[in-house]
């Protein structure tokens, strides 16, 4: 920025570079989002169908791994990933649940080493990109 500014107009530059760079850290922010869900989707898939064999079968719950758009604005972009055909079992499943005869299942932690994972990742991530673009 080697042009001279005026006093009275030094707001509205600054203004301008403040928006110009808010918008380009927030696409850097999509970006990132959308392949880091997209890696964790199909880690999940992955971990869900090697864990969850009954009589040596697959079962159909590693197929409902989804990821969903839950908030985009000028301030925030959220996406979720969540099981849409057996929502109910994510839980069962992650912690362990009560039998019919009072004893209780093993819990089988497969949803949160991904998302530890991935958090560490998306931050690196985005450090990263971030840092490129200046």
């Amino acid at each position: 920025m080697d042009k001279k500014v005026k006093p009275e107009s030094l707001q509205s530059v600054l203004m301008n570079y403040l928006n110009n760079y808010r918008e380009d850290i927030q696409e850097d922010v999509e970006e990132v989002t959308d392949t880091i869900t997209k890696e964790a989707k199909q880690e999940l898939i992955q971990s869900s169908r090697e864990k969850f064999k009954l009589h040596g079968r697959e079962q159909p719950y590693y197929k409902g791994w989804s990821v969903k758009l839950q908030t985009r604005n000028k301030l925030k972009y959220h996406k979720v990933i969540w099981n849409k055909t057996n929502y109910q079992l994510t839980h069962l499943l992650e912690f362990g649940h009560v039998t019919r005869n009072g004893g209780r299942t093993k819990a089988v932690p497969h949803i949160r080493p991904v998302e530890e994972k991935y958090k560490v990742e998306f931050v690196d991530k985005l450090e990263n990109k971030i840092r490129r673009n200046k």
